[in-house]
Formats: structure tokens, C-alpha cells, sequence
């Protein structure tokens, strides 16, 4: 079985020491198991047993979409599938997503705290509009962060309300749907053909409230995430597995349903 964790983030080695030691700064809640470069990365998936990491870059301000998407060019591999960012105050976000999709990339990320945005903000349609002509994936930071006041920009219900809105997006949410508001997303997203990775979620959830949610959910809708560096590669694995879920929950959330999403046909492609 190979191993897919689909929320990941690393940084050029020449950024990395300065982008680790600003993001520890701003809370004492997190701990980074490595320092932020790609080396390390892989380092941690082989010590984990995972084979393929979705690395996700976060554009804080609209010139930074060139660097980042050369960057995710350069890194690109068998084992590493990056997903570029843009910023949604760029004057023209949505070029942004065709030129991410003309470079070959599969989805992109972003973050409505770094990016100060909300999530369902009318603004946002005419990127979500082209992620979905084009078939690319989004995979967004969604409930609250442990960095930002706790202000709803990426809830549950404005998660709805962008699937009402567009309904084939491919939108992966990160954090089982909403990272400490799992009490809105039973109520707004279980059952629902939206995507959720399980980063930094199982360990603060425990077993029994774990295994409720993501039973609750459509099996082929559930990716395995860690967002690494930010959580232990090979805990997380082991988290999951001591949910004993069964080995066809385990093969699915860890393996097929990353497959299914990374491993397309030549005309998947269609922007």
C-alpha cells in the first residue's frame, strides 16, 4: 500500500530557517518535528512508511505566485506533488489558476487566515469557478487556527455555502472539515461529497469522537493528512490505525482515495 499524505509544507532551503522560526514565534501550542526543508521531509515520510506528500505553498501577498510556482516546479517528483498558491487579492486570481493548471499542477492552497480572507466570499467565485472548470483540487485551511483570533472565516457553513454555489469544485478540507469545530461539520458537512483530510485532528479528538466522524462520511471521501512539520509523520499513521477502522477505512483513507485523486487520465486535464 502506498502511503499518501496530502497536507503537507515544506520551503526552500534558503527561506526555511527564517519561515520556521516566524511561524514557532507565533504561538507556544505547536511543535515542528522538522526544520521546514524538503530534505527533511522526505527524511520524515521514510521514517513514517509513506511513499507520496502533497506539499502545500502558501502565498501571503500576490507577487509571491511566480517564486512559488518555479519553486513547486523545481521540487516535483514521484514522491513529491506540489500545490502551488495564489493570493486573492491578485488582480487577476483566476489567470493565476490557468497558469497554475498550464504548468501541469493538480490543485492549489489556500489559507483564509494567512490571506485574510473569507471563505465564501463573493470575490473568491471567479477562482473557484476556474479550479473547477479546469479540474483542479483546492485543498484549504478550514476551521480555526492556533495562530489567528478565532474568528469564523473557514467554517463549516461557509464551506456549504461555496459547495452550493459550486458543486463541482473538488474541495478538500483540511483538519476532518474544520479543525476545532467538529461539532459544526457533523452538522453542515458529514455525509456531503466534500473531501476532508485528518491532519492535527485524531489526537485532539480522541478514539470514540474520531471514529464517529469519520464513519459518519462517505469512505471514498476521507484523505490521510498530517501537515508536517507541524505533527509527527509516523504518529499520525499510527493514530489512525488505532481507530481500528478496519483494513478496508485504513487502505482507503491512507492509499486509494489520494490515488484516485493524483494518479488522473491524459484528458483529466481540461483547462
Amino acid at each position: 500500500m502506498q502511503i499518501t499524505d496530502f497536507h503537507t509544507h515544506a520551503f526552500p532551503d534558503a527561506l526555511a530557517e527564517r519561515a520556521m522560526t516566524t511561524l514557532l514565534a507565533e504561538t507556544d501550542d505547536v511543535t515542528a518535528w522538522h526544520d521546514g526543508r524538503l530534505s527533511s521531509l522526505l527524511s520524515s515520510m521514510d521514517r513514517a512508511g509513506i511513499q507520496r506528500a502533497v506539499v502545500c505553498s502558501i502565498a501571503t501577498k500576490p507577487e509571491q505566485f511566480g517564486k512559488i510556482l518555479a519553486w513547486s516546479a523545481e521540487i516535483r517528483s514521484e514522491r513529491i506533488v506540489p500545490f502551488p498558491s495564489l493570493h486573492p487579492a491578485d488582480p487577476d486570481p483566476a489567470q493565476r489558476v490557468r497558469d497554475v493548471a498550464a504548468a501541469g499542477f493538480q490543485g492549489i492552497k489556500l489559507h483564509p487566515y494567512y490571506q485574510d480572507f473569507l471563505l465564501d466570499a463573493p470575490a473568491l467565485d471567479p477562482v473557484y469557478a476556474a479550479l473547477a472548470d479546469c479540474g483542479l483540487m483546492l485543498v484549504c485551511h478550514t476551521g480555526f487556527d492556533v495562530a489567528f483570533p478565532r474568528t469564523r472565516k473557514a467554517d463549516p457553513a461557509r464551506i456549504a455555502a461555496v459547495l452550493a454555489r459550486h458543486p463541482d469544485l473538488r474541495f478538500i478540507a483540511t483538519h476532518l472539515g474544520s479543525w476545532e469545530d467538529w461539532d459544526e461539520v457533523e452538522r453542515h458537512l458529514l455525509g456531503r461529497p466534500v473531501y476532508m483530510e485528518i491532519s492535527y485532528s485524531l489526537h485532539i479528538l480522541g478514539k470514540e469522537r474520531s471514529r464517529e466522524l469519520l464513519t459518519g462520511h462517505p469512505r471514498e471521501y476521507v484523505l490521510f493528512g498530517t501537515d508536517s512539520p507541524w505533527q509527527d509523520q509516523s504518529a499520525a499513521v499510527r493514530q489512525l490505525r488505532d481507530l481500528d477502522l478496519g483494513p478496508d477505512w485504513e487502505r482507503a483513507i491512507l492509499s486509494g482515495n489520494a490515488a484516485r485523486l493524483l494518479d488522473p487520465t491524459e484528458d483529466s486535464m481540461i483547462c
